[in-house]
């Protein structure tokens, strides 16, 4: 029996875009083990030399200088002409991966690779052998929201939010290929949820701290761009009361800087990691979070209901801004632009704790239940249009954890 093929494109600009790209394959192999085969490509950075410095400088400017990523991102904003029909930077390792692959279904989850890709898909490959999709992660629309995004000619066009949604509807995206499907993460999001017993004994046994503790998640993204230790001086005078989880990414110097600082602050507890494959757990299991505007990281912690407070140090980058207005507007969230800002939130809430809970039930309000498996099994039904293979459809959550019982589609 032929199997039903899927090209995924992705970059590694943040984390968000491969995480996605990652929890899309996972769900399919969930659903439908072999019958589906996905291959993911950082597709800007094996393309081309011009390519791959972009991302290098898009991460370095997230690191240290947040505020450049405005200049940044205006420049990229070309690349929706220059790619209007066609890709220019990496053209020929492109058509070198749909030569060998011939997918039935280009996917893309990055902004800078919709426009030409999808053209140059349907040229090489004909227009009736493949399809093309997007899944656009922001939570809202204007500045920020990339041209990129849109491209006209898309077969479905998957928005995080309604509102996200309108906006590509009011850029051009014709509005019937249009559909919002929620967040797309890990099966182990939906798998993985402790009970309230469950979170007591993660808390206490795994990260030795204790569960009657107001507990401050300071997070960061894959890179380790972080400003924890101005956090931690708002954290610190409320020792008696507040505790932390530390996360430091792929940056070993922060963890080893950390490890030192909680040996000279003995007064104070926390748990200290360096990168994180249990962020789903960690944020089960604290009363709020510390992050800049990643979408990802923001849907989860919406999802596990762990409130945000938004890190805006150095500034917020175009596309956290879109995050940031869509929490802001939503609930109330607040951000802080240096260690002052923190210790004033922490003082309040410490001294004050109606107000926190203010904060958290405004939070909650944002929420919204979704089947995780809807998006996929569409993505899938749009590639089998050309694909034209029977395909088994395995149940969600597996019966008895074992992953069987599926029915044939």
């Amino acid at each position: 029996m032929g199997k039903l093929r899927i090209l995924v494109l992705t970059s590694s600009t943040g984390g968000g875009h491969d995480a996605r790209a990652e929890a899309f394959a996972e769900w399919c192999f969930q659903l439908y083990r072999h019958d589906v085969e996905v291959r993911i490509e950082q597709m800007l950075e094996k393309s081309s030399f011009v390519n791959r410095t972009g991302v290098r400088l898009y991460n370095r400017i997230q690191r240290s200088a947040p505020w450049v990523h405005k200049l940044f991102y205006a420049i990229v904003e070309l690349l929706s002409v220059i790619n209007r029909r066609n890709v220019v930077f990496g053209h020929r390792y492109y058509v070198e991966v749909l030569h060998r692959y011939r997918p039935h279904l280009v996917f893309s989850v990055h902004d800078c690779l919709n426009r030409g890709y999808f053209q140059l898909a349907r040229q090489i490959l004909g227009a009736s052998n493949v399809r093309c999709a997007t899944y656009c992660g922001e939570f809202s629309g204007g500045w920020g929201y990339s041209r990129n995004w849109i491209e006209p000619t898309v077969d479905l066009y998957l928005s995080r939010t309604g509102t996200a949604r309108d906006y590509a509807v009011k850029c051009g995206l014709p509005e019937e290929r249009a559909r919002v499907r929620g967040s797309m993460m890990h099966p182990r999001a939906y798998l993985e949820v402790l009970s309230p017993g469950e979170r007591h004994s993660f808390l206490t046994r795994k990260l030795g701290l204790d569960a009657d503790r107001f507990t401050v998640f300071l997070a960061t993204g894959s890179n380790g761009a972080n400003n924890h230790f101005e956090l931690l001086a708002g954290l610190l005078r409320h020792a008696d009361r507040v505790q932390a989880i530390l996360i430091c990414g792929r940056n070993k110097q922060v963890y080893n800087d950390l490890v030192q600082w909680r040996t000279e602050h003995p007064e104070f507890s926390c748990y200290i990691e360096g990168y994180s494959d249990v962020v789903h757990l960690l944020m089960q299991v604290s009363d709020v979070i510390v992050t800049r505007g990643g979408t990802t990281t923001c849907a989860k912690a919406l999802h596990f209901r762990c409130p945000i407070v938004f890190n805006a140090f150095g500034g917020i980058m175009p596309q956290e801004q879109l995050t940031w207005k869509f929490f802001r507007n939503g609930a109330g969230c607040r951000k802080v632009e240096s260690g002052e800002d923190f210790a004033a939130i922490i003082d309040e809430w410490t001294d004050k704790p109606g107000a926190y809970l203010v904060a958290r039930d405004n939070f909650l309000r944002l929420r919204y239940e979704e089947d995780p498996t809807v998006v996929i099994d569409e993505l899938v039904g749009l590639a089998n249009e050309v694909a034209q293979v029977r395909l088994k459809r395995r149940a969600f959550p597996p019966p008895n954890g074992n992953g069987n019982g599926g029915k044939t589609a």
